[in-house]
């Protein structure tokens, strides 16, 4: 693999690009505000602080996905919505970007040995669609439920995402 220096404006415009090329083209999805939200969602967890974002009440990081549940439960509101909410995000950028991982995230001796990542996936953003918000309308509810009925399309699709972006070329090298 070819390293690429690129500054976060050209990750981003790579990501987008990648999403909405491989959504569209290569599933038939035309969802703009869906593929906004993947490729954002690849961005953010571009930083390793960002995938383990939910902490515990001692302020370490959460990295089992039973935890992260059971803290999501904890939380009331707005919180709750944006704990479900990344407990989506982190199961679905390691099943369909990293599924090699998922033997070593659900290992022997984890909590989250027995736990089938898509099923907490599509029910935490279907979860996070439900919870209540204090603004109205709620513009994010219809994305993360969307999230949730076609959490596998999803997971696919990232996978070719990454199929996409596996050799980019060098900065200044023609594509």
């Amino acid at each position: 693999m070819r390293i690429v220096e690129a500054d976060g404006d050209t990750l981003g415009r790579m990501f987008a690009g990648a999403v909405e090329q491989t959504f569209q083209t290569e599933l038939g999805v035309a969802d703009p505000p869906l593929t906004d939200y993947l490729a954002t969602l690849l961005m953010r967890f571009v930083r390793s602080e960002a995938v383990f974002q939910l902490r515990d009440p001692h302020g370490r990081p959460l990295e089992e996905v039973t935890a992260m549940a059971l803290e999501a439960a904890e939380r009331t509101a707005r919180p709750r919505r944006d704990a479900y909410r990344h407990i989506g995000d982190f199961t679905l950028f390691w099943t369909g970007l990293y599924p090699d991982a998922l033997k070593k995230l659900r290992g022997k001796d984890r909590a989250d040995a027995l736990l089938d990542y898509a099923d907490e996936g599509r029910k935490s953003y279907l979860r996070a669609a439900d919870c209540p918000v204090a603004k109205a309308p709620d513009e994010e509810a219809p994305v993360l439920r969307r999230l949730g009925e076609q959490f596998e399309m999803c997971c696919y699709g990232l996978g070719i995402v990454k199929q996409v972006w596996g050799d980019p070329p060098l900065a200044g090298e023609a594509a």
